[in-house]
């Protein structure tokens, strides 16, 4: 004998999907989730087990017309673009840090010196993956990642499914955090990278003076000598700066998720 509520499996099934989307755009977008060595199904599963009891509590209703539908299509682009913008902003508190390494590297000479990050599977300096890992790791060591769950779940309260648009608010503060991060990068990298310049503006007064000398056999190491040495110095003061910024990521994020 067939069950009465077998129709309705179409349904239900739906809501599942519908209710995957939104945490799984920000897991594709959000640091660690969106690494690229992360399974994608693992990303389906977590997605699957946060996005359905959040639309649960939050009470999802299909469109009358159906998802293929103009509705529908609203619906699953506001989806969309909640999960990504969350994920984004978190994404931008690391970039700050791998922006700092990029900058560290080339005032020290080591911007040819590249190697592959496994987090984004892109090609990144030496001591932009060395901050990037360090800034990966106070990431998790704060529970951004739970941090991170706890704000997609929250944004169904504030923005159900059907409504869930940003408002110019939310935007704006976004626009602002992205223009920060740049700020934020130079502002990290600023103990080493300063003094870097200083060892190199050295170099060139030295090489003025005694032109015989060659730089490139003596200014290299010096300067590799001294990014090493205050790079041991200082990575306690831009570990603050990045989970200062990191704190500033997760805040814009909360205040996207609350509309």
């Amino acid at each position: 004998m067939v069950p009465a509520d077998i129709p309705n499996v179409e349904a239900m099934l739906q809501l599942w999907m519908l209710g995957m989307i939104r945490p799984g755009a920000a897991f594709l977008a959000a640091p660690v989730f969106g690494a690229a060595n992360v399974p994608i199904q693992l990303r389906l599963v977590i997605a699957l087990a946060v996005g359905v009891p959040a639309v649960a509590a939050a009470g999802l209703t299909l469109p009358p017309e159906g998802i293929v539908s103009f509705p529908g299509l609203v619906l699953i682009l506001g989806e969309v673009v909640i999960g990504l913008g969350i994920g984004f902003v978190l994404q931008m508190g690391l970039a700050a840090a791998l922006l700092a390494g990029e900058t560290i590297s080339n005032a020290m000479g080591l911007g040819f010196a590249s190697m592959v990050d496994p987090l984004s599977g892109t090609a990144s300096s030496a001591i932009g993956q060395f901050l990037s890992m360090l800034a990966t790791a106070l990431f998790l060591a704060a529970d951004g990642h739970l941090l991170l769950i706890g704000i997609i779940v929250d944004s169904y309260s504030a923005l159900p499914p059907g409504a869930a648009f940003p408002s110019f608010g939310a935007i704006e503060g976004i626009l602002r955090f992205a223009s920060l991060m740049f700020v934020a990068g130079l502002s990290i990298a600023l103990p080493v990278g300063f003094v870097l310049i200083l060892v190199q503006i050295i170099m060139g007064v030295i090489g003025r003076s005694a032109p015989a000398l060659n730089l490139f056999a003596v200014g290299i190491p010096a300067t590799l000598l001294a990014g090493v040495v205050l790079l041991g110095i200082a990575t306690p003061v831009m570990a603050e700066a990045i989970a200062r910024i990191l704190s500033d990521a997760v805040d814009t994020a909360r205040l996207l998720a609350g509309g």
